[in-house]
């Protein structure tokens, strides 16, 4: 026998051929409970009502069962092995629909038309709420908190470690030319602090290869630095230890958010890096909304400031936004890279489209297609087109005052 299950805002309710109600289970009368069971039936999770109503139908010896949810229908099929269909609408849901107020009634769920307007109201909230939350707590709004937390980590890195160099130049100015990465700056003042203990010996045991070592000794002996007293230079080293621990907790984040790609969207993060990624998701407003957009916004995300200076100015539109980060377009000649963005943007549309939608992973054969576009790029451009020349200038004409007949 067949029947038809519908879900509704008090319960989950039975139907047979007739469209005649034959079995029901309710829901809570508490609407914030109400409110769960319902967003998990319409998400296509299985709940105990949903449970119950199937176990008591079996019982009665119905075996299909008429579902308007199809990922609900999928996962009853799985979990009870009986057979089901899929009808949306069912004609059991809408003569439901047309009689909800009647069949809330019937079944005793509420006593009077008050009682069940108040009912749908305290619902429709407690439902509001939880798709609310549930927006927020999608992972790539986090993804987008954690790339802004790492950029902004590189201006106060950046900015503390522009202090440091000018507050140790004081002492010894000379290493700032000599040393160009900030950590390794910084561990240095750290762990060695007066220039005297810049020796041979302990600059390799801070992994400077020597022949670098030998040039921070050899300035170091002839530096024309002032001395630091011991509290000064102290100052300088509690910054230094700060900073280094700032580049620690840059690395813990670039660490989460490499396994945060690799759960949210592998196949974006096989195109463009985790970092790039997420950025791409951060200036997009998360990645629903990316896999929304076409790749010729894609492409130009980023850049919006160029994009709409060229349309007022009637300047060269911009051919790539913050994709530029990418090795392929960053290493690529200048007359290639208006091509390979949009090559990369196309893909970056399919592969945010995917991850969004729940889609396969094919990180691996996207990537293999851009390399292969890029090569064909390569290969068909290999020159730089010829530079067009420049148009000829119109003579302005000029006009001689004539003499007014007499």
């Amino acid at each position: 026998m067949k029947t038809t299950i519908v879900e509704c805002s008090f319960g989950v309710l039975a139907f047979d051929e007739e469209n005649k109600l034959i079995e029901k289970v309710l829901f809570s009368n508490k609407p914030q409970n109400a409110a769960k069971s319902l967003i998990k039936i319409e998400n296509g999770k299985i709940t105990d009502e949903v449970t119950e109503l199937i176990d008591r139908l079996r019982k009665s010896d119905y075996d299909m069962f008429v579902f308007e949810n199809a990922s609900l229908a999928n996962e009853v099929q799985r979990k009870f092995g009986v057979k089901v269909e899929v009808s949306k609408p069912s004609k059991a849901g809408e003569n439901f629909r047309s009689n909800v107020e009647r069949f809330a009634l019937e079944t005793g769920f509420v006593k009077n038309s008050e009682e069940f307007a108040l009912w749908i109201r305290n619902l429709a909230m407690e439902m509001a709420k939880l798709r609310v939350k549930g927006a927020v707590e999608k992972r790539d709004l986090i993804i987008a908190q954690a790339i802004q937390t790492l950029d902004d980590l590189d201006k106060t890195v950046n900015l503390f470690m522009g202090r440091v160099r000018e507050w140790y130049g004081i002492h010894f100015p000379e290493l700032d030319r000599l040393l160009d990465k900030h950590e390794t700056y910084a561990r240095l003042v750290l762990n060695l602090g007066n220039k005297e203990n810049l020796t041979l010996e302990n600059l390799e045991k801070e992994d400077i290869p020597k022949s670098k070592a030998e040039q921070i000794v050899k300035a170091a002996e002839t530096s024309m630095g002032a001395d630091l007293a011991e509290t000064d230079l102290a100052q300088v080293q509690v910054l230094c230890k700060n900073v280094l621990g700032l580049y620690q907790l840059r690395q813990s984040l670039e660490s989460y958010l490499d396994k945060a790609m690799e759960e949210v969207a592998p196949n974006v993060k096989a195109l463009t890096g985790s970092l790039l990624g997420a950025r791409l998701i951060a200036i997009s407003g998360g990645l629903t909304n990316l896999a929304r957009r076409p790749a010729s916004t894609i492409q130009v995300l980023g850049a919006e400031k160029a994009l709409f200076r060229s349309l007022k100015t009637g300047a060269r539109p911009p051919k790539h936004g913050i994709i530029f980060q990418h090795v392929y377009l960053h290493d690529a000649k200048k007359w290639h890279r208006g091509k390979i963005a949009r090559a990369l943007a196309g893909k970056l549309a399919i592969a945010a489209r995917m991850d969004a939608f729940g889609g396969r992973y094919m990180g691996d054969e996207l990537k293999a297609d851009l390399e292969k576009r890029i090569e064909e790029i390569h290969e068909k451009y290999a020159e730089p087109p010829p530079i067009p020349a420049p148009a000829p200038r119109k003579e302005k004409r000029k006009w001689r005052k004539g003499r007014r007949a007499g």
